[in-house]
């Protein structure tokens, strides 16, 4: 799981260079979409891949896999609903959405053609986390890897073709930046479904699973909501800051900017040990044995803390010369540096969080996390940070604090939460029983 979000960042530094080479206006529309529009849809749909995982992982556990096989069909309809009504939206209303992003005229002529072809390509995006989210809710992290370590080249190849023309392909400047991920994602898509018909993998699709089963399809979306909403508040709190930094000028705009793009690398780097941990406490669960579901927990903990707490170190000491190495203004990097600051003493809190957080959603926890995280940023990140930032005087330091902050406080509830044990307990069962249910209709 590691590797394969290595991937995805390897892919999103060459897709950047790429797309430089279209001038500024495109680069923009690029950039903004991918990383408002684009990026909150993704949030989405990772979110709502997370419950799936969870009741998959708790089948497999059980020795369910008629069960298993049932609910990942459901999953399938499910993301083809989500995006038919992505493209939906993607297609009528281009202008609008890229718009609301308050962009300049030059870049809204460029970049809705672009935000239209990324939604109506987007069932590339839902179905590759999907089938995913089933192949690592089954224990089978290797496949999605494999896969990302195909797709990405392939992706990027196409991309070049595409955007610049090359190789008898039609130039189509930035809307080859679509094409080009529709490619690597449909060829992914390929990979997945050929692994989950052939049954090579602990979960076997047949035809008769996607047929729609309404209780069952009702389950998952009451499984995927939360966690959707939770992954988009957060990052709703991070756009809103973003444009509360604007109120301090440019320069500290653009540093804060860099200081959470430089950021990412914790919880690209972590999260998905903690999505391994989902995995084990759900299946340890499934299968009655809940010493081993706190014993998994407890690893994942061990293992999160030494990477984010070496992680923080690193960032810490060496936070000037990172920063300096994005910007040779000097207000920026001061600036900057000191986010990164910040950022490392959540990142001691975070390292708890994140398994904590896919501990409970794992074990099918799903809302209570999400009612804590939603409570945290509205009645602690989000007040404090304009109150710091505003009234208090402190500037952009006011922002890094009340991160800081939200990041001390959300972990705390959510690992008394945790502690309660509550998550150990039956939360209902939406499967047939073994012999029934999909395979015996």
């Amino acid at each position: 799981m590691l590797g394969t979000s290595l991937a995805g960042a390897s892919f999103q530094l060459v897709d950047l260079a790429f797309v430089s080479r279209l001038g500024e206006d495109a680069t923009t529309a690029v950039v903004v979409t991918n990383q408002s529009l684009r990026q909150a849809f993704f949030m989405i749909v990772m979110g709502a891949s997370f419950g799936a995982q969870g009741l998959i992982a708790r089948f497999v556990g059980e020795g369910r896999g008629d069960a298993a096989d049932h609910a990942a069909g459901q999953l399938m309809l499910l993301g083809l609903a989500v995006a038919s009504l992505a493209a939906l939206v993607g297609v009528l209303a281009p202008r609008p959405l890229l718009a609301a992003l308050n962009v300049s005229e030059s870049v809204l002529e460029v970049g809705a053609p672009y935000v239209r072809s990324v939604f109506a390509l987007s069932a590339g995006l839902v179905f590759v986390l999907f089938t995913s989210a089933i192949l690592n809710g089954a224990g089978d992290a290797t496949t999605p890897f494999l896969v990302a370590i195909l797709q990405t080249p392939l992706a990027l190849f196409a991309e070049w073709c595409f955007i610049f023309g090359n190789l008898g392909a039609p130039r189509l400047g930035i809307h080859g930046v679509a094409v080009g991920i529709a490619v690597g994602q449909i060829a992914a898509i390929a990979l997945c479904a050929r692994v989950l018909f052939r049954g090579t993998s602990r979960v076997h699709l047949r035809l008769h699973h996607l047929v729609p089963d309404p209780p069952l399809l009702r389950r998952l979306v009451g499984l995927s909501w939360p966690p959707a909403v939770q992954l988009l508040s957060g990052f709703l709190v991070t756009v809103f800051f973003i444009r509360l930094a604007g109120d301090f000028g440019a320069t500290a705009q653009t540093a804060y900017s860099i200081g959470l793009r430089l950021g990412m690398l914790g919880p690209m780097l972590a999260f998905p040990i903690a999505g391994a941990c989902a995995t084990l406490v759900g299946q340890n669960l499934g299968a009655g044995q809940l010493p081993r579901a706190w014993r998994a927990l407890g690893v994942g903990l061990a293992v999160h803390a030494a990477l984010l707490w070496s992680l923080a170190g690193l960032i810490f000491v060496f936070r000037v010369p990172i920063v300096a190495a994005f910007s040779d203004d000097p207000e920026v990097i001061r600036i900057g540096s000191e986010l990164l600051a910040y950022q490392a003493g959540a990142f001691g809190f975070l390292a708890f969080y994140f398994v904590f957080l896919r501990t409970l959603q794992g074990a099918g926890d799903v809302r209570v996390p999400m009612l804590i995280s939603l409570a945290n940023a509205l009645c602690v990140t989000l007040p404090l940070g304009v109150w710091l930032a505003g009234p208090r005087g402190l500037g952009p330091t006011g922002i890094f604090a009340a991160t800081l902050a939200g990041s001390v406080s959300v972990t705390l509830a959510t690992g008394a939460w945790l502690a309660t044990g509550s998550w150990t307990r039956g939360r209902g069962d939406p499967g047939p029983p073994a012999g029934q249910g999909a395979d015996a209709r």
